[in-house]
């Protein structure tokens, strides 16, 4: 009996090795017919099907889950359900003449929102009227560089500028570190810088209008269409915030590096549209904005653009509202009747205070540093 154990062993142990290494020898063939598109011969169709099927498991653990996006404000209280006669996809436009003051287009105008980057404009003007000297070197430290930059053109610690490309990275290429630095360098600190932002924003009349940092990185930096308007007409009166903002590109030296830098806004490169002063940011909880002055039909506009749904969204919208703008003008002497959501056509200044509340700050939005396009 033991003998014939042993012979039963012996008989099934070979036929185990030659089925495994067959089917080895076919998961490999189907494997490479799979590779080129077609089915190699003598290769079930099933047994390419059940390789392929393996292979995708095994790539599949390796990929990367990104985790879905977070809401904006806009988005969490409604605005971008409000429909509009342009179809515009922002939660929040307006359009103002700047030297009349008269509303052209509105929609949401009041509706307090995070503003991203556009947090830099008021960080530009307050560093611009402080007087303080643009030639001036200031070096990236490590508390600078553990601001996160939000893209691959970054300032490193140790980097050396003026003050002055501090300001033009900050405008131009939506630099979160130079803005952070130009607020550590004022007078008194980051805490006076922030007093001082503040403070111009009452002094302008901007009373839905918060800041706590200079970036715009915290959701708490917040602020209305009407009152962004208002900025952007202090600004566009110092001619250098209008230059450095719509500059192309520039270079600076990144350690032993040269870097170029970009600007955020393609528009400024599109040669239909003549645009004296800009900003754009971006984060989740701000979505995609935009501020403009710029001239149209031989008319000077201020143009806001606040949470906008898609990455090109805002350009998008900054077009219909030009060419409906440009169109309607040329065909009229005066102002012409415009579409308005939640406000009529009026003067800048005669615009009623937030028609809602400050929104409350979401703490799961709380400084989420995008790329701030």
């Amino acid at each position: 009996m033991l003998v014939l154990c042993c012979a039963v062993a012996f008989t099934v142990l070979p036929l185990t090795q030659a089925q495994a290494a067959s089917k080895a020898k076919a998961a490999k063939v189907a494997a490479k017919a799979t590779s080129k598109g077609t089915v190699a011969k003598g290769t079930s169709a099933r047994k390419a099907k059940v390789v392929s099927s393996r292979a995708s498991k095994v790539r599949s653990r390796h990929v990367v889950r990104r985790a879905p996006a977070r809401p904006s404000f806009g988005q969490v209280y409604g605005l971008r359900s409000t429909a509009d006669e342009l179809d515009l996809q922002s939660s929040v436009a307006l359009v103002v003449d700047q030297d009349t003051d008269q509303v052209v287009f509105s929609k949401n105008p009041n509706a307090v929102l995070p503003i991203a980057s556009i947090t830099k404009l008021m960080t530009a003007l307050v560093v611009t009227e402080a007087g303080l000297p643009l030639d001036e070197m200031l070096t990236v430290t490590a508390q600078d560089a553990a601001v996160r930059a939000g893209s691959r053109r970054q300032l490193l610690a140790g980097a050396s500028l003026s003050r002055g490309e501090m300001l033009h990275l900050a405008l131009m290429a939506s630099e979160n570190r130079a803005a952070y630095l130009l607020g550590r360098t004022y007078p008194g600190g980051m805490s006076r810088f922030v007093e001082a932002m503040n403070a111009k924003a009452r002094a302008l009349g901007m009373h839905d209008t918060r800041y706590v940092e200079p970036t715009g990185l915290s959701s708490d930096n917040q602020s209305s269409a009407h009152d962004l308007a208002l900025l952007v007409r202090a600004a566009s009166l110092h001619p250098i915030l209008g230059e450095l903002s719509t500059s192309h590109d520039t270079v600076v030296p990144v350690g032993k590096r040269q870097v170029q830098f970009l600007n955020t806004n393609g528009l400024v490169r599109n040669q239909e549209w003549d645009i004296g002063l800009q900003k754009t940011g971006y984060i989740s909880a701000a979505g995609r904005c935009l501020v403009m002055q710029t001239e149209l039909a031989g008319r000077k506009f201020i143009m806001v653009l606040l949470d906008s749904a898609g990455k090109y969204s805002r350009i998008g919208d900054a077009e219909r509202l030009r060419k409906w703008v440009s169109e309607t003008t040329a065909l009229l002497p005066g102002l012409p009747r415009v579409p308005s959501v939640n406000a009529a056509p009026r003067e800048l200044g005669a615009l009623k205070p937030a028609v809602m509340p400050s929104l409350p700050a979401m703490p799961a939005l709380q400084t989420l540093a995008v790329q701030p396009l």
